[in-house]
């Protein structure tokens, strides 16, 4: 059977179902992952043996290697792997629990990282793959009361940054989605925690609340012809915005980086001292 060969996690909703559903509309094969089983099979009613359904939690570290390898053996080969599984904790720094932010990088960080740990062998030996993070704008550009889910997400940037250029030479791909706001259900209850208030904050959090409902929400079904475009694309890149919200913020955020940094680039100057050599250890 022709086609490529998909693992996507978060596949019960959201971009990870509209995505798996494009995917296997065009003669692709997915192995459908959601923390519920339940949330999945229906994909198989309606596309047969080209969908494998999977209950997977990428908190679970002891469950993704024994279900990367039913895919695999299920398929024969894994051609993208697609983290979509990630939640987003609201609140001020002060407000949220160290729990509380611990769970939500242990699924939008750690998460995405176990699954990439547990693939890459396979892509490698292929030669050939295509990793791919759904981060966000929000991976670009921190606001207030968002600062957890910001920085999971600023982690995940890095994260790719790094693997694009480790893995480059094995004939693997990487790219980060970045999407704005979208009328997806990802401001559910099911994809926010929200952190127990304090009064303090109160304005801020309002406000911050009261800008997000004056967003323009994009169509979540019109992104599937740009996803699969840059899957088949032979260089894809490796960041993509979803949606028009993103590069003007990214403008107008690493401008203002840029005059910080060149304002004070004199004092950052006089901090280097005598240059000189350095042997390190290797």
């Amino acid at each position: 059977m022709s086609g490529k060969v998909w693992f996507i996690t978060g596949a019960s909703r959201g971009f990870g179902r509209i995505w798996a559903e494009a995917a296997l509309e065009r003669g692709d094969r997915v192995a459908a992952t959601a923390r519920s089983l339940t949330g999945v099979v229906d994909l198989a009613k309606k596309y047969g043996g080209a969908v494998l359904p999977l209950a997977l939690d990428v908190t679970d570290s002891h469950a993704i290697g024994s279900v990367v390898a039913k895919a695999y053996s299920h398929f024969g080969r894994i051609d993208i792997v697609l983290n979509n599984a990630g939640y987003a904790l609201v609140g001020a720094i002060e407000e949220a629990s160290e729990a509380d932010v611990r769970a939500e990088f242990d699924t939008n960080f750690f998460g995405a990282l176990r699954v990439i740990q547990a693939t890459l062998p396979i892509l490698r030996q292929q030669r050939s793959g295509h990793i791919i993070g759904v981060s966000s704008v929000a991976g670009i550009v921190a606001g207030p009361i968002t600062g957890f889910y910001n920085a999971s997400k600023f982690a995940l940037e890095a994260l790719h940054e790094s693997l694009a250029q480790e893995v480059k030479g094995f004939g693997v791909k990487v790219t980060l989605l970045e999407p704005g706001a979208y009328a997806t259900d990802f401001a559910s209850m099911a994809s926010l925690r929200i952190s127990p208030a304090i009064e303090a904050y109160g304005t801020t959090r309002a406000e911050v609340f009261a800008a997000g409902a004056r967003l323009a929400f994009g169509e979540p079904k019109a992104t599937a012809g740009a996803i699969m475009t840059i899957v088949d694309a032979e260089n894809p890149p490796l960041r993509f915005f979803v949606g028009t919200e993103g590069l003007p913020l990214a403008r107008a955020a690493y401008a203002d980086r840029l005059a910080t940094w060149e304002e004070w680039q004199a004092l950052s100057n006089a901090a280097q001292g005598e240059t000189r050599p350095h042997n390190v250890a290797s």
